[in-house]
C-alpha cells in the first residue's frame, strides 16, 4: 500500500477538477491506498501543504487539475526523489499531453499512476528560472513564454469563456490592438540573438495554449529546450502565421527559427524595442525579465 497525498484544483475545467478529485480519491482508496488530501483555499496553502507532507514522509504526490496545478507539483518535487502523478482536469492540459497520460479517462489516470508506483517512474527533465544573480527559482516543465505569446496567457488567464485554446484565440484578437515587436537580448549555449522580436518560447515541451504546437520536436528527456525565436510580425502577419501554429508550420516562415540550448538568458534591448511582457511558464506568471533558464536533466519523476 502507498502513502500518496493529493493535492486538487477544484476550479479547474469550470469546476470539473473538484468531481473529478473526488473520483480519484475514491479510486486510489478503493484499490488500496493510503490517501492524504492536501489541497487548500489557495494554491498558496496546498503548495505550503504538499511540501509539509513531502518532508514528512510520502510515496507520491498526485495532483488533479491543469497546467497550473502541474507547475505546483513540478515545484514540490522537482529536484527530489519523490515521483508526481497526475491527472487532466483542466483546459488546457498541454503537459499531460506531451507525457502521453490519458486526458479523458480518470481511471485510465489512476492506472498510470499505479503503473508507476509498481514498475518505477519516468524521469524527465526540468528547468530551473531565476534573476540572474539571485539564488532563489523557480521551476517549470512545459514552456518560458516571453514576448507576444505571454502576453495572450495573462490576458487568457483573465477570461473564463471559451475553454482551450478558443480562449487562446480570443486573448490574442484582444492583444493585438495594442501590439508592437519588442526588443531582445537572448543568449544562449552557441550564441547571442538580439533583435525586435515578436515572440522568444523557451520549450521543453511541443505544446502551449491548450493545443498550439509551438516546438513540435521538443522532447522531455534530451537535456536541451527548443527556443522558438519569432523576429518582428506586423499585427497582419500575426493573424496570418496564428492558425498555422497548430500545426507547427509556423516553423517554415523564414522570420522563424528554433536553436536548442541547455542555457538560456532572456534580457529586454531597448534600443530594438519595447520592454517584453511578463513572462509565464507552464501557464502561470514567473516575472519580468531579465530571466535565466538551465536545464536539470531527469529532475521530475512522472508516474507513468
Amino acid at each position: 500500500m502507498s502513502h500518496l497525498g493529493v493535492v486538487v484544483n477544484p476550479t479547474a475545467g469550470k469546476g470539473r477538477g473538484s468531481r473529478t478529485g473526488a473520483r480519484v480519491h475514491e479510486l486510489l482508496q478503493a484499490r488500496g491506498h493510503e490517501v492524504e488530501d492536501l489541497s487548500g483555499r489557495t494554491l498558496e496553502q496546498a503548495t505550503d501543504r504538499a511540501r509539509a507532507a513531502a518532508l514528512a514522509g510520502l510515496d507520491g504526490l498526485v495532483v488533479v487539475g491543469g497546467d497550473g496545478i502541474v507547475h505546483l507539483g513540478v515545484n514540490v518535487v522537482a529536484g527530489t526523489e519523490l515521483p508526481l502523478g497526475i491527472v487532466a482536469a483542466g483546459t488546457g492540459n498541454d503537459i499531460v499531453r506531451s507525457l502521453g497520460l490519458p486526458r479523458d479517462d480518470v481511471a485510465a489516470a489512476v492506472s498510470a499512476i499505479e503503473h508507476g508506483l509498481a514498475h518505477g517512474p519516468r524521469r524527465v527533465d526540468a528547468v530551473r528560472v531565476s534573476t540572474p544573480g539571485r539564488a532563489a527559482h523557480e521551476w517549470f516543465v512545459g514552456v518560458l513564454s516571453c514576448g507576444f505569446d505571454a502576453a495572450i496567457n495573462a490576458r487568457a488567464n483573465e477570461m473564463t469563456w471559451p475553454r482551450g485554446s478558443a480562449r487562446y484565440v480570443r486573448a490574442l484578437v484582444a492583444e493585438l490592438s495594442t501590439f508592437q515587436p519588442y526588443g531582445y537580448r537572448v543568449t544562449l549555449d552557441d550564441g547571442v540573438w538580439e533583435e525586435s522580436g515578436t515572440l522568444v518560447a523557451a520549450a521543453n515541451v511541443p505544446w502551449i495554449g491548450g493545443g498550439l504546437k509551438i516546438a513540435p520536436h521538443a522532447v522531455m528527456d534530451d537535456g536541451l529546450l527548443d527556443v522558438v525565436l519569432a523576429g518582428p510580425f506586423t499585427k497582419p502577419g500575426v493573424v496570418k502565421i496564428f492558425p498555422g501554429i497548430y500545426q507547427g508550420k509556423h516553423l517554415g516562415h523564414p522570420a522563424v527559427a528554433v536553436q536548442r540550448t541547455r542555457s538560456i538568458l532572456i534580457e529586454p534591448l531597448e534600443s530594438a524595442g519595447p520592454h517584453p511582457p511578463v513572462a509565464f511558464a507552464d501557464g502561470e506568471r514567473i516575472g519580468p525579465l531579465p530571466l535565466l533558464a538551465q536545464v536539470d536533466p531527469g529532475a521530475l519523476r512522472v508516474l507513468c
